[in-house]
């Protein structure tokens, strides 16, 4: 299962309406924010590709200003590609 860490950019005028929409997003946990309109996110899925598509949805919430990866792990992905 890859997970990967986060930071979403979002219009900090609007924070609380992009915090709404990132949760209800499903594989997507808040797990902090500033006042700049930083939010640190943690995205689960099944697959990277998944990933990159739950990405590219984040990037359609017009709120949304980047999402930069802080980190990624899909070692049980690869691990299952390994023969």
């Amino acid at each position: 299962m890859p997970v990967g860490g986060f930071v979403i950019n979002v219009d900090p005028e609007k924070i609380d309406e992009s915090i709404k929409r990132l949760k209800s997003l499903s594989g997507v946990e808040i797990h902090g924010l500033d006042d700049k309109g930083n939010v640190v996110a943690v995205l689960e899925s099944s697959t990277s590709q998944e990933m990159e598509g739950m990405v590219k949805e984040i990037m359609k919430i017009e709120t949304v200003f980047s999402v930069g990866l802080t980190y990624f792990n899909a070692e049980d992905e690869i691990e299952g590609n390994v023969h």
